[in-house]
């Protein structure tokens, strides 16, 4: 069974990989044209969902996700940050890799808000590795909380601009709001909760199998990380890298992967980007 869909936004083909991901959802596959892509499946009803996806992620502006206190909106800006998104909003579990500046962490964290501000989930449960430290807090200064602080700035910093300050804090002190690292995960079982692992490239592969084995009934979880930006010591394979590889394919888990044209941040962070790809690989220059 096949279906053919037109559209001029196949020329440059930056988005084939992400509607061939799409179409993979439903178990169809997709081959481009300069201006259309040919879906193809074993059934008509899998073909035609899937065409209607992509049609649908074509055409439709970007959903307003939420809006600040400040009254900011908060939307997808690229095609890549609307995939992950729909990602986030149809499977249980979402890892997403990308550069500084794609928006993983920020959007990660406000749908874990609009999902917490909706009552679909009772509480919000943000992490990351440790890694500077090798996850021994205690040579740092002062309580738990201050030896955190440092490691989870990034992540108060999205809450605060969100929620704003004030609403903020009332829900981290009723625990609502959870935001500890990784280490703290083991044994637990979260359970009604949004999830979301950050800097996940500084995991090993037992931390991300540990973290990922934590998952509870009604829980949604988001894993982000940046391959450029490993911090692991020499020989260890980043968990990151490990789980793309075990989970690929699996059922309820999408795998997004931002670039370089998803940045929207100061222009020349995209520039940067380049600058050090091109060092890596001489060819791309």
């Amino acid at each position: 069974m096949n279906c053919l869909y037109e559209n001029d936004v196949f020329k440059d083909g930056k988005i084939n990989g992400i509607i061939a991901d799409l179409a993979g959802h439903y178990g169809c596959t997709a081959e481009f044209s300069d201006v259309s892509v040919n879906i193809t499946g074993d059934s008509m009803s899998s073909v035609n969902r899937a065409a209607a996806a992509v049609e649908e992620f074509i055409t439709s502006e970007s959903e307003l996700i939420y809006t600040t206190p400040s009254g900011r909106q908060i939307r997808a800006k690229t095609y890549g940050q609307k995939y992950y998104i729909d990602s986030i909003g149809r499977s249980e579990l979402v890892i997403c890799t990308g550069p500084a500046g794609t928006g993983k962490t920020f959007l990660g964290v406000a749908m874990a808000v609009k999902a917490f501000r909706a009552h679909e989930v009772s509480r919000i449960i943000l992490t990351r590795p440790a890694v500077e430290a090798g996850e021994r807090l205690g040579f740092l200064p002062g309580d738990i909380a201050e030896k955190v602080n440092p490691y989870m700035r990034p992540i108060y910093d999205a809450l605060e601009v969100l929620l704003g300050q004030e609403l903020f804090e009332r829900y981290y002190e009723k625990g609502l709001i959870e935001v500890s690292p990784l280490a703290f995960m083991r044994g637990r079982n979260l359970d009604d909760a949004f999830v979301l692992l950050d800097e996940a490239q500084n995991t090993t592969a037992e931390q991300m199998k540990m973290f990922l084995t934590r998952l509870g009934l009604n829980c949604k979880a988001c894993v982000c990380g940046d391959f450029t930006q490993i911090d692991l010591p020499r020989g260890i394979k980043s968990g990151l890298e490990d789980s793309i590889g075990v989970l690929k394919g699996i059922e309820g888990i999408s795998i997004v992967s931002l670039d370089k044209e998803d940045i929207v941040r100061n222009p020349l962070v995209a520039k940067i980007v380049t600058a050090y790809e091109n060092r890596r690989n001489p060819d791309n220059e």
